[in-house]
């Protein structure tokens, strides 16, 4: 499927990982509507929506900066309602908006648990109930949701039990929602990642700045264009990138490397994976 002048509205997208789907996205034509809180530049976490806004332009798509908090209903309403009156439709939607706090129980505040849940699930299923109007109109609805692979061993949860409940939330809807959307033709994926991702957010979580062995969010655009661009039966799937990339017929991952000249075998892996994974 081309993704030439298709519509795309993507939630926290102001940098990291969502900024560089939307540019992927942005190269091969589509236009992009940028839902996130980020309005004003911020010294310790670069990046808003007017930057992701004319990153995307410069890579030869059309954008619209929309503040939004996905935690209101009425600001999300709006935000889709202008989307679909400055661009005449929609036809994507991307879930990439995601509130992270790891930690265990006895230091997790409650206000830290409320936020989580109120992005992760609460969000990524108000905006997609909201959008679903819209994607039923589309000739290739699409919904990608970044979230990780359901693995229910102990290890995911012990340490940050609360994060690993919001996040899952995130993935339970991508198989909740690609069942039933499936006989309206909405094709409704995840996308993870096998390897810890280089972004500000995770500087300021952890300090992982200074870790070579870690990728560029680039990585995950170009996993993403492959699974946008899959028929509307690939669907329910909670993927990962270098997987997808690797069934695509990608077999050097160098140029994703943040450090250059990295081996693949010494990347830092990602959470929630398991053995299946590891043996795919």
């Amino acid at each position: 499927m081309s993704l030439k002048n298709t519509v795309v509205f993507i939630t926290g997208g102001s940098r990291g990982i969502g900024e560089a789907i939307a540019i992927r996205l942005a190269k091969e034509g589509a236009s992009i509507a940028i839902a996130a809180k980020t309005a004003d530049p911020n010294s310790k976490l670069p990046g808003t929506i007017y930057s992701a806004a004319a990153a995307i332009e410069k890579a030869g798509g059309k954008a619209l900066p929309l503040q939004c908090d996905i935690r209101d209903e009425e600001q999300v309403k709006q935000a889709i309602s202008k989307t679909v009156e400055t661009f005449g439709g929609l036809d994507i939607l991307i879930n990439n908006a995601s509130a992270i706090f790891l930690a265990p129980t006895g230091k997790t505040e409650a206000k830290r648990y409320d936020l989580m849940h109120s992005i992760n699930g609460r969000g990524t299923w108000l905006v997609t109930k909201t959008a679903l109007p819209y994607l039923l109109k589309s000739k290739n609805p699409r919904v990608l949701t970044l979230s990780p692979p359901l693995d229910m061993n102990p290890k995911w949860f012990e340490s940050h039990v609360a994060y690993t409940m919001a996040k899952y939330n995130m993935s339970m809807l991508v198989i909740g929602h690609a069942s039933e959307f499936a006989p309206m033709g909405i094709a409704v994926n995840g996308l993870w990642p096998y390897t810890v991702i280089q972004t500000a957010a995770l500087n300021m979580i952890n300090g992982q700045k200074a870790k070579p062995n870690l990728r560029t969010p680039e990585i995950m655009a170009d996993a993403a264009l492959v699974i946008l661009q899959k028929p509307s039966s690939f669907t329910g799937n909670l993927c990962i990138d270098e997987v997808v990339l690797r069934e695509a017929g990608v077999r050097d991952f160098s140029k994703y490397a943040l450090t250059p000249g990295t081996r693949d075998e010494d990347m830092e892996l990602d959470g929630f994976l398991g053995d299946a994974e590891h043996a795919r």
